[in-house]
């Protein structure tokens, strides 16, 4: 396997990249999606929202909060998820940045 050699690149692209690398997959999309629909919620709501197993669900909100992208607090035996709002305003600004810089003309 080759070394990524990610000293080579910004602090911005590297921070980038794990955002994007965890949200890569159509199950963490649909997490972000379900937190997006609701307050807060407790894991087993979210395993009821989607097709998977539980020790399934539970790795994908893993990689989420490892990157991140979700906060957790513990309420009881519970663990409650929500989006940190800090982390999509950073995407937010990132895109944005991309945008202003597009040029009309393409090849």
């Amino acid at each position: 396997m080759g070394v990524s050699k990610t000293e080579f690149f910004t602090k911005e692209q590297n921070d980038m990249a794990v955002l994007f690398k965890a949200m890569s997959h159509p199950a963490r999309i649909a997490i972000i999606q379900y937190l997006l629909s609701v307050d807060s919620c407790i894991c087993g709501d979210i395993v009821n929202e989607l097709p998977l197993a539980q020790p399934t669900v539970s790795q994908h909100l893993k990689e989420l909060k490892n990157a991140n992208i979700i906060k957790g607090a513990i309420e009881g035996t519970a663990i409650c998820y929500c989006l940190n709002k800090e982390t999509f305003n950073g995407i937010e600004t990132y895109f944005k940045e991309i945008s202003n810089q597009l040029h009309t003309k393409c090849c």
